[in-house]
This record gives structure tokens, sequence and C-alpha cells, in this order.
């Protein structure tokens, strides 16, 4: 039995329709089951990352543990291991970020990194996957698209390889269900860098419309934009931070990591396009 944390998410939710496709058996952790949607196949329980006294009878008869918590603290990767530890699961796989790359560690990736220390240094056998920008985060910009707005560009002509949580809900599923992974480190991107422009580009044909655009002038007020209603002091910072360094890497970075686990090429930005053409209209 396999226990997912974020579920509700854009990779969870991949997950949990993959694992049902493959008839493998899970359980959903929710803080409260009767507001989640149906998911395919889930066990669901009700827990609570926050509380440690939820996740002993979450975790009875669990032999792996996918683990997506958001943030920027600690305590609810502590809490999953020790309960991990606790239940005698045998694998767990945590989701990071292509941002725990780097000497020095930018600020975005220092949680993830001290996530990835903790895991990986719990005794069990972790498989950390760090994918790079998602493709639905594009779905920011449908609300500009709707009111014929044009989409903010951050980045300029900074260039990343944005992967489909599908993508990497398929390479969580391999490394939770088969040998092989123990203490492997998975930097995972789409097949294609990309600049934001070249996307909205990809997108306007896709949706056979012009999408203006406008670059951004500061990092600062790229992060107004992004929460209008302020964000904690810490993460504004870390996005400030990463907005610059993405903006300045005009080569981006791209792995083939996803095609050498799954055996296939990674999903195009264009193909995921098409598939979500509604979300904008």
């Amino acid at each position: 039995m396999i226990l997912l944390t974020g579920a509700t998410g854009n990779i969870g939710s991949e997950l949990t329709r993959q694992l049902a496709t493959a008839a493998v058996p899970y359980r959903a952790l929710v803080r409260d089951p009767s507001r989640v949607a149906d998911l395919p196949g889930a066990e669901l329980h009700k827990g609570d990352l926050d509380d440690p006294a939820t996740l002993t009878a979450a975790f009875d008869g669990i032999t792996a543990l996918f683990l997506l918590v958001p943030g920027t603290g600690m305590d609810h990767t502590r809490h999953a291991v020790a309960a991990a530890r606790a239940a005698g699961v045998e694998r767990i796989v945590l989701i990071s970020s292509f941002w725990a790359i780097g000497d020095p560690i930018p600020a975005m990736g220092r949680w993830h990194h001290k996530r990835e220390q903790l895991v990986l240094n719990s005794g069990l056998a972790a498989t950390i996957l760090r994918p790079g920008g998602l493709m639905t985060n594009a779905l920011e910009w449908a609300p500009a698209i709707r009111a014929g707005e044009p989409i903010l560009d951050p980045t300029g002509p900074g260039r990343f390889a944005p992967i489909d949580p599908a993508d990497i809900a398929a390479v969580a599923l391999l490394a939770l269900t088969e040998d092989g992974h123990k203490g492997a480190a998975y930097n995972l991107t789409g097949a294609e860098s990309l600049t934001c422009a070249e996307q909205v580009g990809i997108l306007a044909r896709v949706l056979d419309r012009p999408l203006p655009i406008r670059s951004t002038a500061t990092a600062e007020e790229a992060v107004r934009a992004r929460f209008p209603r302020g964000a904690h002091p810490q993460l504004a910072e870390a996005i400030r931070e990463s907005f610059a360094q993405m903006r300045s890497d005009t080569v981006g970075l791209r792995t083939d990591t996803v095609a050498e686990l799954l055996g296939r090429a990674p999903r195009t930005f264009e193909d995921w396009c098409r598939a979500h053409r509604d979300a904008f209209r």
C-alpha cells in the first residue's frame, strides 16, 4: 500500500490516476475527506502532517510514501519521516525542486535541500525527484487571457524546459513500485528549453488567437503580479532571486532523465496546451 500526501495537487492528482490505472492500491492523506473530490481508487484517510498523532493510523500497513509538502517549513517532513520509520515504511519518494541544485544553493532551493537531507538521512530507501517548472503554471495566464489583458513575462530571454506533471507522476510511480532507485536524485525537465514568450506563442497558436505579452520591468513587479495580496518576506525574496536567475539563464536547464527512465519522450508544451485549451477559454 502506498500513502500519498498532496494527492489533490497538480502532481499528486496525476499520480492518483496512474495508480488507479495500474491497479496499485493507495491511501490518500487528507485533512477533510468530505471536501475531497473523487480520487480514483483511493482509500481516503483523515490526517494532518501538522499533527503527528493523526499519522499513526494513516501509516499502518504502508510500504511506500509519496511525500509532497508545501511551504518553507520542515515540520511536515520531520513528522512524515518519523511516522514512516515507526511504521516500517520501506521507501520514500520526495518531490523536491531543481532549485535545490547549485553551489551555492539559491534561496528558493534551501528548504528543498533541507528536506532532501532529512529524507536521505532517514535510514529508509529514498528517491528524490527534482522537477523544473511545471507546464501547469501556464494556467496562471488564464484570467489575463479571458480578460484580454497582456500576459506578464518576468524572465525575458531566460529559458527553461517546463515539464508536464503527468511525466513527474510517471517517474514517481516507477520509483514507488520498482527497485533500483534507492538514493537516486533525478532532475526532471521537459524536452524543450523555451522562453516565456515562446511558450505564449505556442499557446497562441493552439488557441488560434493573438496573445499580447508584456515584460515586467523588475523582479519586484513580477512578485507583486504573482502575489497581489503580498507574500511572506522570505518567500518573496526567494522569488525575486529566482526570477533574476531565470532571466539570466539563456540556455535553460534541460535533462533527458524522463526519457531515460520511462523509455519515451516527455510531453511537449504544445501537446499539453492542446489537451488543456479549454482552460484558457
